[in-house]
């Protein structure tokens, strides 16, 4: 006897032998025996507008396991779903292990490093968030540090825009920002944020022990992180243009700061 065939499987086939892609799976029962498992869950994504019934239940369950919600488009869950009966409700599956921020400086300290770390502050585009952390590992970044919520997904669109970056960086997900700068500082660690109003970044001593924060380009770097940072550094522009992508911003600042450090690493030896 044949086995019965169905038109699309709720497991979409996005994901395969490649460790940066993301699973998508989506509909209400296969979402809902995911959250009963302990499989990593980046986020969940509901239709926009409907929060009653089994959706409600669903969100409750994704709550009490602090995994972020989003709400979407009907449109958006179809193309994630690639066409499924998504039924109003998408995961995805994190193709990579979050570490809590203790963790990541343990491990930073355990293979004799010193803090090389980025934050970022209401990156919610997946390219400028694949860009960056494109950028990360090719500099050195020991650590990308992600608020819980107001970020972007580790979707398909991230993973490739990061060249596969996504896959090799260390990444740990916080509450709160601000928190994760103080224990940072607390440590001695010397955190910059990025912003238009800031210091030129070719005069700041970037070689220690650091940290920098990337904010969105709608809104920048957030108040209160602000605040709490260190210190604030800037890019001079010179053109008509009165802005840089955040990724470029990033990309021109952490290289900047690979080259601080390797000069000081070789004056040490």
């Amino acid at each position: 006897m044949s086995e019965p065939t169905h038109s699309r499987s709720p497991f979409s086939e996005r994901e395969n032998a490649d460790f940066s892609l993301p699973r998508v799976v989506y509909g209400r029962n296969p979402v809902k025996e995911l959250l009963e498992t302990e499989t990593r869950i980046d986020r969940i994504f509901l239709k926009r507008g409907e929060r009653e019934g089994f959706l409600t239940v669903l969100a409750a369950k994704a709550l009490e396991k602090r995994i972020p919600i989003s709400e979407a488009d009907k449109s958006k869950l179809d193309k994630m779903a690639e066409g499924g009966n998504h039924q109003g409700v998408v995961a995805l599956v994190s193709p990579v292990d979050f570490l809590t921020l203790d963790r990541l400086e343990e491990q930073t300290r355990a293979e004799g490093k010193e803090p090389f770390f980025v934050l970022l502050d209401g990156i919610e585009d997946p390219h400028n968030f694949g860009a960056i952390a494109r950028s990360c590992e090719c500099a050195g970044v020991n650590g990308l540090i992600l608020p819980r919520h107001r970020t972007a997904p580790l979707s398909a669109v991230a993973a490739k825009a990061s060249a596969g970056a996504l896959a090799h960086l260390p990444i740990a997900r916080v509450a709160n920002l601000t928190a994760a700068i103080k224990q940072l500082q607390s440590h001695g660690v010397w955190v910059y944020a990025a912003e238009a109003s800031g210091e030129y970044y070719g005069a700041a001593d970037l070689s220690g022990p650091i940290a920098f924060v990337f904010g969105s380009e709608g809104s920048g770097v957030s108040r209160l992180v602000l605040e709490t940072s260190d210190k604030t550094i800037s890019i001079p522009l010179h053109g008509k243009v009165n802005s840089l992508n955040v990724s470029a911003a990033a990309a021109v600042i952490l290289f900047a700061a690979e080259k601080c450090r390797s000069e000081r690493a070789s004056q040490q030896e």
